[in-house]
Protein backbone atom coordinates (compact mmCIF):
# COMPACT_ATOMS: atom_id res chain seq x y z
CA UNK A 1 0.00 0.00 0.00
CA UNK A 2 1.26 3.33 -1.28
CA UNK A 3 2.90 5.66 1.52
CA UNK A 4 0.38 8.63 2.79
CA UNK A 5 2.92 11.99 1.89
CA UNK A 6 0.23 14.17 2.99
CA UNK A 7 -2.57 14.59 5.24
CA UNK A 8 -4.99 17.41 5.99
CA UNK A 9 -7.20 17.17 8.92
CA UNK A 10 -9.92 20.00 9.49
CA UNK A 11 -7.84 22.72 7.78
CA UNK A 12 -9.18 25.95 7.71
CA UNK A 13 -7.69 29.64 6.83
CA UNK A 14 -9.34 32.85 7.89
CA UNK A 15 -8.35 36.49 6.73
CA UNK A 16 -8.79 39.27 9.61
CA UNK A 17 -9.32 42.48 8.90
CA UNK A 18 -10.71 45.16 11.28
CA UNK A 19 -14.06 45.02 9.99
CA UNK A 20 -14.65 41.31 8.76
CA UNK A 21 -13.24 38.03 8.76
CA UNK A 22 -12.93 35.84 5.88
CA UNK A 23 -13.43 32.08 5.68
CA UNK A 24 -10.92 30.96 2.79
CA UNK A 25 -11.07 27.44 3.68
CA UNK A 26 -13.00 25.65 6.28
CA UNK A 27 -12.65 21.97 7.44
CA UNK A 28 -10.47 20.81 4.63
CA UNK A 29 -9.85 16.93 5.01
CA UNK A 30 -7.92 14.35 2.84
CA UNK A 31 -4.68 12.56 2.12
CA UNK A 32 -2.21 12.92 -0.83
CA UNK A 33 -0.37 9.00 -1.08
CA UNK A 34 3.22 8.89 -2.58
CA UNK A 35 3.47 8.47 -6.28
CA UNK A 36 -0.38 10.09 -7.02
CA UNK A 37 -1.45 12.80 -9.47
CA UNK A 38 -3.73 14.68 -7.82
CA UNK A 39 -5.62 17.85 -9.42
CA UNK A 40 -7.56 20.44 -7.51
CA UNK A 41 -9.54 21.99 -8.88
CA UNK A 42 -13.01 25.02 -8.80
CA UNK A 43 -13.94 28.49 -10.43
CA UNK A 44 -11.99 30.94 -9.57
CA UNK A 45 -12.17 32.34 -6.14
CA UNK A 46 -13.26 29.40 -4.71
CA UNK A 47 -9.91 28.75 -2.42
CA UNK A 48 -7.67 26.36 -4.46
CA UNK A 49 -4.77 28.84 -4.63
CA UNK A 50 -4.92 29.50 -0.90
CA UNK A 51 -4.46 26.25 0.00
CA UNK A 52 -1.64 25.21 -2.82
CA UNK A 53 -0.19 28.02 -0.27
CA UNK A 54 -0.94 25.94 2.60
CA UNK A 55 0.19 22.87 1.05
CA UNK A 56 3.72 24.60 -0.47
CA UNK A 57 4.48 26.04 3.44
CA UNK A 58 3.92 29.58 1.88
CA UNK A 59 1.41 30.34 4.29
CA UNK A 60 -0.05 28.93 7.66
CA UNK A 61 -3.62 27.82 8.73
CA UNK A 62 -5.90 29.53 10.70
CA UNK A 63 -7.02 25.85 12.38
CA UNK A 64 -6.23 21.99 11.69
CA UNK A 65 -3.64 19.35 11.44
CA UNK A 66 -1.28 19.28 8.45
CA UNK A 67 1.44 15.87 8.20
CA UNK A 68 3.83 15.98 5.61
CA UNK A 69 5.96 12.51 5.30
CA UNK A 70 4.59 11.79 8.63
CA UNK A 71 5.91 15.06 10.31
CA UNK A 72 3.37 17.99 11.95
CA UNK A 73 4.08 20.78 10.19
CA UNK A 74 0.64 22.79 11.29
CA UNK A 75 2.60 25.38 13.27
CA UNK A 76 6.72 25.37 12.60
CA UNK A 77 9.17 28.09 12.66
CA UNK A 78 9.90 30.55 9.43
CA UNK A 79 13.35 28.67 9.40
CA UNK A 80 11.91 25.08 9.12
CA UNK A 81 9.72 26.09 7.02
CA UNK A 82 11.98 27.85 4.28
CA UNK A 83 13.98 24.35 4.79
CA UNK A 84 11.06 22.49 4.37
CA UNK A 85 10.22 24.13 0.93
CA UNK A 86 13.70 24.01 -0.25
CA UNK A 87 14.31 20.28 0.18
CA UNK A 88 11.00 18.55 0.20
CA UNK A 89 8.39 20.70 -2.12
CA UNK A 90 8.92 21.29 -5.83
CA UNK A 91 6.90 24.49 -6.84
CA UNK A 92 5.58 25.02 -10.93
CA UNK A 93 3.89 28.48 -11.24
CA UNK A 94 2.28 29.77 -13.75
CA UNK A 95 3.75 32.98 -14.46
CA UNK A 96 7.00 30.99 -15.10
CA UNK A 97 8.70 33.40 -11.87
CA UNK A 98 12.18 32.53 -13.89
CA UNK A 99 14.84 35.40 -13.22
CA UNK A 100 15.68 37.51 -16.58
CA UNK A 101 19.18 37.93 -15.82
CA UNK A 102 20.37 34.54 -15.24
CA UNK A 103 20.23 32.15 -17.68
CA UNK A 104 18.71 28.90 -18.45
CA UNK A 105 20.99 26.64 -16.48
CA UNK A 106 21.67 29.13 -13.42
CA UNK A 107 17.86 29.47 -13.01
CA UNK A 108 17.92 25.71 -12.26
CA UNK A 109 20.69 25.81 -10.34
CA UNK A 110 19.35 28.94 -8.04
CA UNK A 111 17.21 26.74 -5.55
CA UNK A 112 20.12 23.94 -4.69
CA UNK A 113 22.62 26.87 -3.53
CA UNK A 114 20.93 26.81 -0.55
CA UNK A 115 21.46 23.35 -0.03
CA UNK A 116 25.11 23.98 2.25
CA UNK A 117 25.27 20.02 1.73
CA UNK A 118 25.84 19.85 -1.93
CA UNK A 119 29.20 20.84 -4.12
CA UNK A 120 29.11 22.90 -7.04
CA UNK A 121 29.47 19.85 -9.23
CA UNK A 122 26.96 17.91 -7.43
CA UNK A 123 24.68 21.14 -8.37
CA UNK A 124 25.57 21.08 -12.06
CA UNK A 125 24.67 17.50 -11.91
CA UNK A 126 21.44 17.79 -11.00
CA UNK A 127 20.87 20.51 -13.14
CA UNK A 128 21.95 18.81 -16.37
CA UNK A 129 19.93 15.76 -15.13
CA UNK A 130 16.58 17.89 -14.99
CA UNK A 131 17.41 19.94 -17.94
CA UNK A 132 17.94 16.40 -20.08
CA UNK A 133 14.48 15.14 -18.19
CA UNK A 134 12.50 18.33 -19.88
CA UNK A 135 14.37 18.33 -22.89
CA UNK A 136 15.89 21.84 -22.35
CA UNK A 137 19.64 20.80 -21.75
CA UNK A 138 20.35 22.28 -25.38
CA UNK A 139 19.13 26.05 -24.03
CA UNK A 140 21.35 26.06 -21.03
CA UNK A 141 23.20 28.76 -21.95
CA UNK A 142 19.95 30.47 -23.17
CA UNK A 143 18.00 33.45 -21.20
CA UNK A 144 14.48 33.52 -20.48
CA UNK A 145 13.56 36.66 -22.91
CA UNK A 146 15.26 34.05 -25.38
CA UNK A 147 12.63 31.36 -24.68
CA UNK A 148 8.94 30.66 -25.68
CA UNK A 149 6.73 30.77 -23.07
CA UNK A 150 6.20 26.38 -23.35
CA UNK A 151 10.42 26.77 -22.85
CA UNK A 152 10.02 28.51 -20.03
CA UNK A 153 7.68 26.80 -18.52
CA UNK A 154 9.67 23.72 -19.33
CA UNK A 155 12.85 25.51 -17.35
CA UNK A 156 10.56 26.30 -14.83
CA UNK A 157 9.59 22.45 -14.33
CA UNK A 158 13.30 21.82 -14.25
CA UNK A 159 13.81 24.00 -11.73
CA UNK A 160 11.18 22.26 -9.27
CA UNK A 161 12.67 18.76 -9.94
CA UNK A 162 16.43 19.80 -10.02
CA UNK A 163 16.52 18.94 -6.19
CA UNK A 164 14.20 15.74 -6.25
CA UNK A 165 11.30 17.01 -3.77
CA UNK A 166 8.87 14.97 -2.29
CA UNK A 167 6.15 16.32 -4.02
CA UNK A 168 5.11 18.89 -7.41
CA UNK A 169 2.63 21.61 -6.64
CA UNK A 170 1.26 23.22 -10.12
CA UNK A 171 -0.06 26.10 -9.59
CA UNK A 172 -2.34 26.77 -13.42
CA UNK A 173 0.67 25.32 -14.93
CA UNK A 174 -0.56 26.19 -18.65
CA UNK A 175 -2.73 29.25 -17.65
CA UNK A 176 -0.09 31.53 -19.93
CA UNK A 177 0.48 29.32 -22.17
CA UNK A 178 -1.39 28.72 -25.87
CA UNK A 179 -3.19 25.31 -26.53
CA UNK A 180 -0.38 23.82 -28.11
CA UNK A 181 2.20 24.20 -25.27
CA UNK A 182 -0.01 23.84 -22.68
CA UNK A 183 -0.91 20.23 -24.51
CA UNK A 184 3.00 19.71 -24.21
CA UNK A 185 3.59 20.31 -20.50
CA UNK A 186 0.86 18.62 -19.35
CA UNK A 187 2.18 15.59 -21.50
CA UNK A 188 5.56 16.51 -19.61
CA UNK A 189 3.59 16.27 -15.68
CA UNK A 190 2.33 13.05 -17.28
CA UNK A 191 5.94 11.86 -17.97
CA UNK A 192 7.12 12.48 -14.49
CA UNK A 193 4.17 10.89 -13.09
CA UNK A 194 5.33 7.85 -14.75
CA UNK A 195 8.64 8.41 -13.48
CA UNK A 196 7.14 8.11 -9.93
CA UNK A 197 7.03 11.79 -9.14
CA UNK A 198 3.83 12.66 -6.51
CA UNK A 199 1.79 15.64 -8.60
CA UNK A 200 -0.68 18.36 -6.76
CA UNK A 201 -1.92 20.97 -9.52
CA UNK A 202 -4.55 23.33 -8.98
CA UNK A 203 -6.64 24.64 -11.88
CA UNK A 204 -9.85 25.95 -13.02
CA UNK A 205 -9.85 23.89 -16.56
CA UNK A 206 -12.13 20.60 -16.23
CA UNK A 207 -9.42 19.50 -19.47
CA UNK A 208 -6.46 19.56 -17.33
CA UNK A 209 -8.04 18.88 -14.09
CA UNK A 210 -8.94 15.32 -15.87
CA UNK A 211 -4.80 14.60 -16.78
CA UNK A 212 -4.54 13.65 -12.88
CA UNK A 213 -5.38 10.58 -11.24
CA UNK A 214 -8.21 12.01 -9.16
CA UNK A 215 -9.72 15.18 -8.86
CA UNK A 216 -10.26 17.39 -5.38
CA UNK A 217 -13.17 19.75 -5.90
CA UNK A 218 -13.71 22.68 -4.44
CA UNK A 219 -16.20 25.40 -3.87
CA UNK A 220 -16.70 28.14 -1.61
CA UNK A 221 -13.95 27.11 0.81
CA UNK A 222 -14.74 23.63 1.16
CA UNK A 223 -13.95 20.23 -0.47
CA UNK A 224 -17.14 19.07 -2.44
CA UNK A 225 -16.04 15.63 -3.97
CA UNK A 226 -12.96 13.80 -4.77
CA UNK A 227 -12.79 10.79 -7.18
CA UNK A 228 -10.82 9.74 -9.08
CA UNK A 229 -10.61 11.16 -12.73
CA UNK A 230 -11.20 7.14 -14.26
CA UNK A 231 -15.19 7.86 -12.68
CA UNK A 232 -15.55 10.81 -14.38
CA UNK A 233 -13.75 10.74 -17.52
CA UNK A 234 -16.67 11.19 -19.52
CA UNK A 235 -18.22 13.90 -18.11
CA UNK A 236 -16.55 17.11 -16.76
CA UNK A 237 -20.06 18.81 -15.80
CA UNK A 238 -19.63 19.14 -11.55
CA UNK A 239 -21.28 21.82 -9.40
CA UNK A 240 -18.86 24.13 -10.66
CA UNK A 241 -19.74 23.70 -14.44
CA UNK A 242 -21.01 27.19 -15.16
CA UNK A 243 -17.85 28.66 -13.25
CA UNK A 244 -15.47 26.62 -15.82
CA UNK A 245 -16.88 26.35 -19.30
CA UNK A 246 -17.04 29.86 -20.21
CA UNK A 247 -14.88 30.43 -23.24
CA UNK A 248 -11.27 30.48 -22.36
CA UNK A 249 -9.24 34.07 -22.72
CA UNK A 250 -5.47 34.58 -22.33
CA UNK A 251 -4.23 35.37 -19.40
CA UNK A 252 -2.51 38.89 -19.35
CA UNK A 253 -0.78 38.60 -15.80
Amino acid sequence: MSETLIKLENLKKIFYTEEVETHALSDISFTIKKGEYVSISGPSGCGKSTLLSLLGLLDTSSEGKYMLAGHDVSDISKRERARIRNQEIGFIFQSFNLISDLDVEENVELPLTYRNNLTKSERKKMVQDALEKVDMAHRAKHFPSQLSGGQQQRVAVARAIAGNPSILLADEPTGNLDSKNAEAVMKLLDKLHAEGATICMVTHDPRSALSAERNIEILDGRVVADKSVSAEAESVTSVFTGATQQPKQESIA
